[in-house]
């Protein structure tokens, strides 16, 4: 009879439960994406972007060639935040060099152009590909499921493309704040669906990304980020307990330790501005956190590569630590760079 937990030889779910191990479970933000040949090659087969995101066997072989490469400790799904706004109706499209782009919510439009409820037919294709890559991940790899924050896939909706500071959602935000929090709440039920039927289909731990929370200044980051990200885990928490949520709230600053402090997340990870030293007192005391190797030390390699993960794990190899990048690998990023950081961080 089997008396150890399902996690036992996981790593990665190991140390989201609090353990503490001699070499940190590794995996990086994008790691299936544009500085992998096979995922170019296979990239100019599917169409566009969204094409290959809703291509259930498509979009496993990218979540797969990375741990086929590399052996990371984690999968995560290949997907887009913006699959939550094209569900509810909001139609994305991906213009080739220049990003997604989106109708603006207006105002005068509210929420009259969005459903009412998220269409989990049209993300079955997600949950079909979550569904293949559990099958086929070896049994010691962690399956990663995602969403954007709300405030984060919003300032998509509002804008209908990537801004510098997110002005556009920041303007909405303060001249209509009772239409902002409808459409917050909206993106809160369908990203906690999205979130569940990602555990579901097979997900064991979920991430939470919050591109955008350095745009806020700390009162709107408590308003507009942690309350409603806090809503998203508790409904999670409540209807799939036992699955751990990384929250990554990317240019948070002290911010983080918020988060830590709040509970909202059972892991925190950490971007490239932030100190270890730091986060080791006074968020890792409270947290397991995720992190968080500067991309461009990456890209960097040799002496500045080998410094930089060795700084990390003297910061922070003595508590519960995932071992990643501070935000995605950059696309230019030699493939002996990422072979030389695995070598690094697992000695």
């Amino acid at each position: 009879m089997r008396t150890e937990p399902l996690s036992a030889n996981i790593p990665l779910l190991r140390v989201l439960a609090g353990e503490t191990l001699a070499t940190p479970p590794l995996w990086m933000m994008r790691q299936a994406g544009r500085y992998l040949p096979e995922y170019r090659a296979l990239r100019q087969k599917a169409g566009s972007f969204l094409d290959l995101c809703y291509d259930p066997e498509k979009a496993a072989e990218v979540t797969l060639q990375p741990i086929r490469r590399f052996g990371f400790d984690a999968a995560i799904l290949f997907s887009d935040i913006l699959v939550v706004p094209d569900a509810l109706g909001q139609k994305v499209r991906f213009a080739e060099g220049e990003g997604p782009q989106l109708d603006p919510l207006t105002p005068g439009g509210g929420l009259a152009t969005l459903a009412s409820e998220l269409d989990l037919e049209r993300l079955a294709p997600v949950y079909e590909t979550v569904r293949i890559v559990r099958a086929t991940l070896p049994s010691e790899v962690a399956l990663i499921g995602f969403a954007g924050a709300p405030w984060t896939v919003a300032s998509y909706m509002i804008a209908g493309k990537s801004t510098p500071d997110q002005a556009p959602a920041r303007l909405f935000a303060y001249q209509h704040p009772e239409l902002f929090g409808e459409i917050i709440d909206r993106l809160v039920d369908a990203t906690s669906s999205h979130l569940i039927a990602q555990i579901d289909a097979g997900a064991q731990a979920l991430q939470i990304f919050e591109s955008f929370a350095g745009a806020l200044p700390p009162s709107l980051f408590r308003r507009w980020s942690l309350a409603p990200v806090g809503r998203i885990v508790h409904r999670i928490r409540s209807q799939r307990p036992g699955i751990p949520v990384i929250v990554f709230a990317r240019g948070a600053g002290v911010g983080v330790e918020e988060l830590a402090q709040a509970g909202i997340a059972d892991a925190v990870g950490l971007d490239w501005t932030i100190d270890p030293w730091r986060a080791r007192d006074s968020v890792q005391k409270l947290r397991p956190v995720q992190g968080n190797l500067d991309p461009l030390a990456l890209l960097a390699g040799d002496d500045v590569l080998a410094g930089a993960v060795d700084d990390i794990r003297a910061a922070l190899g003595n508590g519960p630590h995932i071992f990643n990048l501070g935000h995605g690998i950059l696309p230019q990023t030699p493939i002996a760079h990422v072979e030389q950081m695995i070598a690094r961080v697992r000695g």
